[in-house]
C-alpha cells in the first residue's frame, strides 16, 4: 500500500499543497513552525479520521477559515482508493471513500493501516494509563473490526452506568448495562492480553537493535484487574463503592501497560535516549504486527533522530531505511543536507519536499 498524490486544504498553517509522492521515501524538511509535522497530521486524519495532535477537528481549520478538507489518492493492494474528509464549522465531518459518503466512520479504520513515530509519543510514558491502553487499542482496531465494536459497545455501556450511577442507582437498569460491560469488557480483555503475548518478543528485537551494545534489558508488563476475578464478580463486589464514588471503579477501562528498562520504571529512571529508544521499538513492533495482515502500513517518522546519539541514528536508518521490512516513509527534518546525507548513504530513492 501506498499514497500516492496528497492535497491539503486550510489544514492547521497550510492553505492549499499538493504533493506527489516518491513510493518509498518522502521527506518534509524546513525549520520549526512551517508544518512538517502537519502534513504528517494530514495522513493521519485520512488513516484514523481524527488528529494524532488535536482532539478537536474545529481546531485543524486554518485561522479565519471555515472548513478544512484532506484528499488522498491510494494505491491498496493493486487498487486505487480516493479518500477525502473533510470538516466543516457548521456541517461537521464528512469521510467519503470514492466518492461515496461511509454511513460510519469506524468502518473506515484498518483501510489505511498507519504507524507514526513522534514526540507526542512521550504521552504514552509521563501521561495516565488510558494514552498506554489507546497505543493497544489502536494496533488492535486497524487488525480486528470486531476489537473496534467490542471497545465501542464497552465504552457506552460505562458511560451509560455512570450516568445511572450520578442520579439514582436503579438495579435493574444496571444489571442491563452491566451485561454489555462484562461481555464487551472480557473480550478486550483476552485480545489485549494475547497482543501483549504477541507483541513483547518484537519489540524487545527492536529495542535491542537500536541500543546494540547496552546491557539493559526492556519489558512491558500488561496489568489488569481481571488478571485475578472475573469482570461479574468485581462489578457485583464493587457496587456499594461505585453508588458512593457515582461512578464505575472497577473494570477493563483500569488497564495498564508497564514500562521497564531493567528492574526500574522507565518514566522514573530513563534517560532521554532510552526512553527514545524504547518508544521507536514499541511503534517499530507495532509494525510488525500490523504487517501480518499482509498490507505494509505507511510509516510516519517525526523527527525521529533528535535526542538519538550518532550510534542509535545508525541503526534506526539501518533498520527502517535499509530494510524491505517496511514499505512507504514519510520523514520530517530541519536539516536537508543531513537527512540528505543519511538517506544517500541508504540506497534507496527519495523524494524532498522543502516546505
Amino acid at each position: 500500500m501506498r499514497v500516492k498524490k496528497l492535497n491539503i486544504v486550510n489544514f492547521k498553517n497550510h492553505g492549499e499543497k499538493e504533493f506527489s509522492f516518491n513510493q518509498k521515501i518522502n521527506c518534509f524538511v524546513g525549520k520549526n513552525g512551517v508544518g512538517k509535522t502537519n502534513v504528517l497530521d494530514a495522513l493521519y486524519y485520512l488513516s484514523f479520521s481524527k488528529s494524532f495532535i488535536n482532539s478537536s477537528d474545529s481546531q485543524n481549520i486554518k485561522n479565519g477559515e471555515e472548513f478544512f478538507s484532506l484528499r488522498g489518492v491510494y494505491d491498496v493492494r493493486d487498487m486505487e482508493e480516493n479518500i477525502l474528509l473533510s470538516f466543516d464549522k457548521n456541517k461537521g465531518k464528512t469521510l467519503k471513500r470514492n466518492d461515496k459518503e461511509y454511513d460510519k466512520i469506524a468502518s473506515h479504520i484498518g483501510l489505511l493501516p498507519l504507524i507514526i513515530i513522534s514526540p507526542q509519543d512521550i504521552k504514552l510514558i509521563l501521561e495516565g494509563s488510558s494514552e498506554r491502553r489507546k497505543f493497544i487499542d489502536s494496533a488492535l482496531s486497524q487488525f480486528d473490526g470486531g476489537h473496534l465494536l467490542a471497545l465501542q459497545n464497552y465504552n457506552r455501556a460505562l458511560l451509560q452506568r455512570n450516568k445511572i450511577l450520578k442520579s439514582s442507582p436503579d438495579a435493574i437498569m444496571l444489571e442491563m448495562w452491566d451485561r454489555h460491560l462484562i461481555s464487551n469488557g472480557e473480550k478486550l480483555y483476552e485480545n489485549r492480553k494475547k497482543f501483549i503475548s504477541d507483541f513483547t518478543p518484537d519489540f524487545e528485537k527492536y529495542y535491542l537493535k537500536i541500543s546494540s551494545g547496552a546491557t539493559e534489558i526492556p519489558s512491558l508488563k500488561y496489568t489488569s484487574q481481571l488478571d485475578s476475578e472475573k469482570l461479574e464478580d468485581l462489578l457485583k463486589r464493587n457496587f456499594q463503592r461505585d453508588c458512593i464514588l457515582q461512578y464505575t471503579s472497577a473494570g477493563v477501562h483500569k488497564d495498564d501497560l508497564i514500562f521497564q528498562v531493567g528492574d526500574l520504571p522507565l518514566k522514573n529512571c530513563g534517560s532521554q535516549g532510552q526512553q527514545k529508544t524504547f518508544l521507536t521499538a514499541l511503534k517499530l513492533a507495532q509494525y510488525s504486527f500490523l504487517s501480518a495482515t499482509g498490507e505494509k502500513p505507511i510509516l510516519l517518522l517525526d523527527d525521529i533522530f533528535d535526542k538519538l546519539d550518532p550510534f542509535r541514528v545508525n541503526s534506526i536508518v539501518d533498520l527502517v531505511l535499509k530494510d524491505d521490512t517496511f514499505g512507504q516513509i514519510f520523514i520530517t527534518h530541519t536539516n536537508e543536507n543531513d537527512l540528505g546525507k543519511i538517506l544517500e548513504e541508504t540506497g534507496e530513492e527519495f523524494e524532498m519536499f522543502e516546505l
